[in-house]
C-alpha cells in the first residue's frame, strides 16, 4: 500500500530575519516524526512576504539553499517552501523541492499578487511542476495560485496539490473555500500550509494550514493561530476509491495554457 507521511510546520515568521527563521525551522524540524516523507514550510520562509528583494534576495547558491540540503539529509525527507531568489538579474519566489541526496527541482510562483504590489518586485514563472515521492505525483503551487483554478486543474495527472503560503486573516475565509473548491474539482488531496502571526507591515496571518481528501473533506487541520506541526498520512488506496467510483476527471476538458 502506497503512503506518504506528511509534516506541515504552521510558523510565527521572524519578519525579514533569515538567520532567525533558518533556526527557528531547525529547531521545528528536530521534532518531525522519524517517518516523515514530506516536510512543508509557508512562503517565503525565510524572510516573510517582503516586498524588498533587493536586501533579502539570495542565489540558489546561498545560505538558505544549503540549509535546506542539510535539513533534507538529516531527516532523510523532502523538504520544500519558498524563497526569495535572485537568478539572471531578476528576482523570483521560487519554491523548492529538496530531496535527501542533495538534488532538486524548483517552481517559480506564476500569480504574482498585485494587491501587494508584488509584480513590481518579482517575475512571474511560466512553467508547472509535477515532482514524484513515494508513487505519488505533487504539484506544488505558491499562495496566489489558489485563485486561479486553470493553473491548478489537473491535467497533469497529479495526486496532490501542495499551496504553500502567508495568506492573510482578513481573507481566510476564501483561502478555507478555495482550497475546498480545488480538491473537488481536481479529485486529489490538497495540502494548504499557512504562517501565522504579525508580518512587518502589521497584518496578521491565522495560518488555517489543513490537508483535504480527494472529495474536499477534512484529513487533518492545523489550530487557527497556532504555531504547530501537524503531521498526516495519504492514502494512495483511499485516493483510487475516489477516483475509480467517481470518474469525474475522465470527463474533464482539453486545454491549452498560453502564456
Amino acid at each position: 500500500m502506497e503512503q506518504l507521511n506528511v509534516s506541515m510546520i504552521q510558523a510565527d515568521l521572524h519578519w525579514e530575519n533569515p538567520e532567525a527563521n533558518l533556526e527557528m525551522f531547525a529547531q521545528l524540524i528536530d521534532e518531525v516524526p522519524s517517518n516523515t516523507d514530506l516536510v512543508v514550510l509557508p512562503e517565503m520562509f525565510s524572510t516573510g512576504f517582503s516586498m524588498e528583494p533587493e536586501k533579502w534576495a539570495e542565489t540558489e547558491s546561498g545560505a538558505s539553499v544549503h540549509w535546506l540540503k542539510s535539513m533534507t539529509q538529516k531527516t532523510n525527507a523532502v523538504v520544500t517552501g519558498s524563497l526569495i531568489i535572485e537568478d539572471d538579474g531578476k528576482y523570483y519566489n521560487r519554491l523548492f523541492w529538496m530531496r535527501p541526496d542533495g538534488s532538486y527541482e524548483s517552481y517559480d510562483k506564476r500569480h504574482l499578487f498585485s494587491l501587494a504590489g508584488e509584480e513590481k518586485h518579482y517575475s512571474p514563472g511560466s512553467k508547472r511542476l509535477v515532482v514524484e515521492l513515494n508513487g505519488f505525483k505533487i504539484m506544488p503551487l505558491v499562495c496566489y495560485d489558489l485563485r486561479f483554478p486553470v493553473w491548478s486543474r489537473n491535467d497533469l495527472n497529479y495526486d496532490v496539490l501542495l499551496y504553500v503560503a502567508n495568506w492573510p486573516e482578513r481573507r481566510a475565509y476564501y483561502w478555507k473555500q478555495l482550497l475546498i473548491a480545488r480538491a473537488i474539482e481536481n479529485q486529489a488531496y490538497v495540502i494548504g500550509v499557512n504562517r501565522v502571526g504579525d508580518d512587518g507591515n502589521g497584518v496578521y496571518h491565522s495560518g488555517d494550514s489543513i490537508c483535504l481528501d480527494a472529495l474536499g473533506a477534512e484529513a487533518q487541520k492545523a489550530e487557527s493561530g497556532k504555531a504547530e506541526i501537524i503531521h498526516m498520512t495519504l492514502s494512495k488506496d483511499s485516493l483510487n476509491r475516489v477516483r475509480n467510483t467517481f470518474r469525474f476527471l475522465n470527463d474533464k476538458d482539453d486545454f491549452e495554457i498560453v502564456i
